[in-house]
């Protein structure tokens, strides 16, 4: 296989290559939690830039459960316009648009001012940044049943919006991948324990969003190739987890790794592994190769030419490359046109691994914010002036926030 010739889907769908702009938070939203102006001209960035598919950021699909304090929210038909309009932009040049659609569960920050809940009452541990986030409550019957209901709503509603489809984000430490993980799921109930029963929500999931749009209509998952963390949801978990998806009519699985405790998307592990310096979860990859009856994308740090392409040799069909396209949105046309580009961030060595997380998203922000203002990109930019930044404006986004939410309750 090669970067530029088209994918077909189980579903009938062509994506016209093999490059996908993976998910980054953009925490771009309007007043009214809707895609803004900025985030529109972002996407028109990433749709002329030769990607064959692109992935949104997170939508959540219930106002009250927030990644950021300034993400778009998809729960009722008030804003489809302005979603209509994210869909045709990202569309115009022969892209997919896929909406990724989330719900933090417990990685919500206290700072929001809602009620976090969770499989378990399992606390985030983050060293001296854990009281960011309280200890959730545990989710009853009636709260999954809920949960359920809304991704599947905002799976209808992307359709109606003129997505080509969604993604369930079932990795990264979220809410399904909360459920996913031994750590932090210890249910007795037919909830927890047994993987089966760990998976049951996300394929619940996953079977009411593919009965509920149409045949037509992209539905796929993105899943942690393991958590990373000993005791966790390992890679023999994902390789079951694959095989319950595979009579479902998914027609993608992203491999990824890792949450807030253990940022694996960031190349770091807690568990002992040396993680690849690019493409870090291929290795796993090619073993659920063996099981699964779908496409499998990996992401993770791409930013070679000849990475994508070992990747996609080695049988996965997909690349998700998300750093290196906030700095160079119109890489996959320049790979395409016989530039072998490799666009970088500046390294941050911290020893605080927690805070250099929270740096490395910052400068990643930072790119996505001067791409929307139809600015160049700025990769050597100080990760101490951008996580600043970063928290000036989540401060004022958060109060912004917390002011919409009394306004809604008090309607």
């Amino acid at each position: 296989m090669k970067l530029f010739t088209p994918l077909s889907l189980p579903n009938g769908a062509t994506i016209s290559n093999r490059l996908a702009k993976a998910a980054m938070e953009e925490n771009m939203a309007d007043a009214d939690h809707a895609p803004s102006d900025a985030l529109l001209r972002l996407y028109d960035a990433w749709a002329q830039g030769g990607a064959g598919l692109i992935l949104t950021g997170n939508v959540m699909v219930d106002s009250r459960a927030m990644t950021g304090p300034n993400g778009v929210v998809i729960e009722d038909d008030s804003h489809l316009d302005r979603f209509r309009r994210w869909a045709q932009i990202a569309r115009a040049h022969g892209a997919h648009i896929w909406m990724q659609i989330n719900h933090p569960g417990r990685q919500m920050q206290a700072a929001l001012g809602q009620a976090t809940l969770a499989p378990s009452a399992v606390a985030l541990e983050l060293g001296a940044l854990s009281r960011q986030f309280p200890v959730p409550r545990e989710m009853t019957e009636e709260d999954i049943a809920d949960v359920q209901q809304r991704f599947t709503r905002s799976a209808q509603l992307a359709e109606q919006s003129g997505f080509n489809g969604v993604q369930v984000h079932a990795a990264h430490g979220y809410l399904l991948s909360q459920f996913l993980s031994p750590l932090t799921n210890k249910r007795r109930d037919q909830w927890g324990g047994s993987i089966e029963n760990r998976a049951r929500l996300l394929v619940e999931i996953v079977r009411s969003v593919r009965g509920a749009v149409a045949p037509g209509f992209v539905v796929a998952v993105k899943l942690n190739s393991a958590d990373f963390q000993r005791g966790g949801f390992s890679s023999e978990d994902a390789k079951r987890v694959v095989e319950m998806l595979n009579g479902l009519g998914v027609d993608l699985v992203e491999l990824s790794g890792g949450s807030y405790e253990v940022p694996a998307m960031q190349g770091q592990a807690r568990d002992g592994r040396t993680l690849a310096r690019e493409a870090y979860f291929l290795e796993f990859a090619r073993d659920i190769l063996d099981v699964a009856h779908m496409p499998l994308m990996v992401t993770g740090g791409i930013r070679r030419r000849s990475v994508a392409e070992e990747v996609v040799e080695s049988g996965i069909a997909m690349v998700g490359i998300a750093t290196a396209l906030s700095i160079n949105p119109s890489l996959p046309r320049d790979w395409q046109d016989g530039k072998d580009n490799a666009p970088t961030l500046r390294p941050i060595g911290w020893k605080n691994k927690a805070l250099g997380s929270l740096a490395n998203m910052a400068v990643v922000k930072f790119q996505l914010g001067r791409l929307s203002k139809g600015r160049a990109s700025n990769p050597g930019v100080s990760p101490l002036r951008a996580l600043v930044l970063q928290q000036i404006t989540a401060a004022c986004q958060t109060r912004r926030y917390k002011r919409w939410m009394g306004w809604r309750t008090q309607r």
